[in-house]
């Protein structure tokens, strides 16, 4: 299951905070801050789909995420591949070197990262 941008955006929040109340979320968000309802429905899709769990501290919830933030975005990015680029990881690292802005020595940082999981293997 998917995340809409509005929730990814609070979940981004949640795994920085690891655990939070909602007021510590709505704290966090940027000016202009959302409705706390809007936060709550958030809250409460997000923990429908999996996401998120609480556990009762008084008479309030305290959040926390249930996916690994690396997990969600590994498991974003092989759909992304498999979606966009006929499951091509080459044609992925394609598009990306050349579409991107990327300079010259973050191409390089990226051929490092490249050579240094090749080793691994």
């Amino acid at each position: 299951m998917k995340l809409s941008k509005a929730e990814e955006e609070l979940m981004n929040l949640l795994w920085k905070q690891k655990k939070a109340f909602m007021k510590d979320l709505l704290d966090a968000y940027p000016e202009p801050k959302p409705a706390i309802t809007t936060i709550a429905t958030l809250l409460r899709r997000m923990t429908d789909k999996g996401f998120v769990a609480y556990t009762h501290v008084g008479r309030s919830r305290e959040y926390y995420p249930l996916v690994k933030k690396k997990d969600y975005f590994s498991k974003h990015v092989n759909g992304l591949i498999k979606d966009f680029f006929n499951n091509s990881p080459g044609q992925f690292a394609s598009f990306f070197t050349q579409e991107t802005d990327l300079t010259r020595e973050e191409l390089e940082e990226l051929r490092k990262l490249i050579d240094n999981e090749i080793k691994k293997r």
